[in-house]
């Protein structure tokens, strides 16, 4: 039997710089800022009159998730709409990546590593690390726009208010327990699936190279997509509900009442 390497849940600190650990992470980070910025340079070159394949294929989701923001959030999907493409867009590459060759079978050696060193490439979002600055960012944006459409008053009213106590009051201290769940949430499930996902292949690499992962590389496909589809479409319906100016109106006549 091969040898099935060990995999910690946190990162492994490669080598420091001024100080800074980079982990395997981090390289997978930069990789992937990579690849974006050259897909978005290879499809800007592609664009024509008769469109190509990449350009159809662009076209084709920026199309799917314009029309679907529009379709829930309405005018808001302006700016709704760029965030949840960015999302899905550098979540998905992220996850796909990481069934590329040389993530966790090329590994490096460090001065406190074992024999067999530590893999130099593990992907961005088996980090909790990562994926929790990702939903800190949904929702600090998302409480961001709140502010911007709703106004502060409305805003402050959705989680504090003394009228109609305490009711209201505790309906508000729900709402705050809500936005905590959403980092958790957010960060946990998508850390979960793909570290859990590199866990897998590992075994299956390890135990026979040679046709046994190939079901499991598509599965991992699978899940990479419907991570990606589901942390942009929490985020635009976050951000609809949280802009959503009726939400407080409603709220105000129940205080009327």
């Amino acid at each position: 039997m091969r040898h099935i390497f060990k995999m910690q849940l946190s990162p492994e600190i490669l080598f420091s710089i001024a100080g800074f650990p980079v982990t395997n992470t981090v390289i997978a980070t930069v990789i992937t800022d990579i690849a974006i910025i050259a897909l978005v340079l290879t499809a800007s070159r592609a664009i024509a009159l008769k469109p190509g394949n990449i350009q159809n294929a662009v076209e084709a989701i920026v199309d799917y998730f314009r029309e679907t923001t529009e379709e829930i959030a309405g005018e808001k999907a302006s700016f709704i709409y760029p965030w949840v493409l960015s999302f899905f867009l550098f979540i998905l590459i992220s996850n796909l990546l990481a069934q590329f060759p040389g993530f966790e079978s090329i590994r490096f050696q460090t001065l406190t590593s074992e024999h067999h060193g530590v893999p130099f490439l593990r992907a961005a979002t088996s980090d909790l690390n990562f994926t929790l600055a990702l939903a800190a960012i949904s929702v600090i944006v998302t409480h961001y726009f709140s502010i911007k459409y709703t106004g502060i008053k409305a805003y402050l009213t959705r989680f504090i208010t003394f009228k109609m106590f305490p009711i209201f009051l505790f309906v508000g201290i729900l709402e705050f327990v809500n936005e905590i769940t959403k980092l958790i949430s957010f960060s946990f499930r998508l850390f979960g699936n793909i570290f859990a996902g590199e866990r897998v292949m590992a075994n299956m690499y390890g135990l026979f190279p040679f046709g046994l992962p190939l079901p499991f590389i598509i599965l991992e496909i699978m899940v990479a997509l419907i991570q990606a589809i589901v942390f942009a479409m929490l985020t635009m319906a976050f951000m609809h509900i949280m802009t959503d100016k009726s939400h407080s109106e409603a709220r105000k006549k129940g205080e009327m009442k």
